[in-house]
């Protein structure tokens, strides 16, 4: 190595740690924070677990509900690298007048390896499809809720059963969500540059990921990996206790989510399946969002035959747990009226 080349490798390693030591200091200060949402038991999961759910393809999907069955069904589906736990504002809630369904994506949580490496977006709404099957009786309607990936996954049930929406499917929601060029709202310029460079790099990131598992499971039990899951997915004012489960949640999820998993996240254009979603929509974002930034929501909003978009101020990518009491408001009024448009049909 020369002299020249040396210099600037020590002179890079300086700068990454000073960044890491500089992260260090912020996130031990974060943790001290105030934190309105302590002891928060977020990992309880609702009461009444379904038959093991078989998916199309043969996955098992571990499924949850709460509320009286006679009650109107709602479902809800998860983001990516956690699991149903990060509803537990909304089941908690909405169990009192609502049969509430809940399920770990394949791959996620208590549910079963994907079928053949199947992480596609399309899976995931054959999934839904399945679990609306098992749990919810024939002939009544149900509104379907996904955040972040899971609304991704409404999408990709839009596309492969599209009879669905307007009949069975009542209702849904977007949750801080997008339907295409996720690396493009979620990295700005970077991610653009990088889209166009090649169709394949989702699977090349993917395979790249696999290889660097170790030094993930290393960056994630660090300071740092608060941190950044601080400022990539909460807003200003974010309980640390909040954080810390989300982070833990995302440590624990396997390596193929993280691989084929961010392949078909990054490859993914359901932008044609939008206009299949022929039912009451609502479309939630937080203003902070950084992930799924307000111009993606936006962009769902203006390619659905019926939908109203709601912005939350203060609030990043974890809407429905951040600003939880905000978000049930408006989606108990959302409820309200397509229930009640259900019933006037029928």
């Amino acid at each position: 190595m020369n002299r020249k080349r040396a210099l600037w490798v020590a002179g890079a390693a300086a700068a990454v740690g000073a960044a890491v030591a500089a992260g260090k200091v912020v996130a031990k200060r974060e943790r001290r924070g105030p934190d309105a949402e302590a002891g928060e038991r977020y990992d309880e999961l609702p009461p009444e677990e379904i038959a093991p759910v078989l998916s199309e393809d043969g996955t098992l999907l571990h499924v949850r509900a709460a509320g009286d069955p006679s009650k109107p069904a709602l479902v809800f589906a998860h983001g990516f690298s956690v699991d149903m736990t990060t509803w537990h504002y909304q089941w908690k809630e909405l169990s009192k007048d609502y049969r509430v369904v809940l399920f770990d994506h394949r791959g996620h949580g208590r549910s079963g390896e994907a079928a053949g490496g199947d992480h596609t977006l399309q899976a995931m709404g054959r999934d839904m499809k399945a679990v609306m099957d098992a749990a919810v009786p024939a002939g009544r309607p149900v509104v379907v809720l996904g955040h972040s990936m899971g609304g991704m996954a409404i999408l990709g049930l839009a596309e492969t059963h599209p009879e669905l929406f307007g009949e069975r499917v009542a209702g849904a929601v977007f949750a801080d969500t997008a339907a295409a060029e996720l690396v493009r709202g979620a990295a700005g310029a970077i991610g653009t540059r990088l889209v166009t460079l090649a169709p394949t790099l989702g699977r090349r990131f993917g395979e790249r990921l696999g290889r660097a598992d170790k030094l993930r499971n290393r960056a994630t039990k660090s300071d740092l990996a608060f941190l950044i899951a601080r400022l990539s997915n909460f807003g200003p004012h974010a309980s640390p206790s909040m954080v810390e489960y989300i982070v833990n949640l995302s440590l624990r999820s396997p390596v193929e989510v993280w691989t084929e998993g961010i392949a078909a996240l990054i490859e993914m254009d359901l932008r044609h399946a939008i206009g299949h979603v022929r039912c009451p929509a609502l479309v939630i974002v937080g203003d902070l969002d950084r992930l799924t930034p307000p111009a993606s929501a936006i962009a769902i909003k203006d390619h659905l035959p019926d939908g109203r978009l709601v912005v939350l101020e203060d609030a990043g990518h974890m809407a429905p747990m951040e600003r939880h009491d905000q978000f049930n408001e408006v989606l108990r009024g959302f409820l309200s009226d397509v229930f009640e448009t259900a019933r006037t049909r029928s």
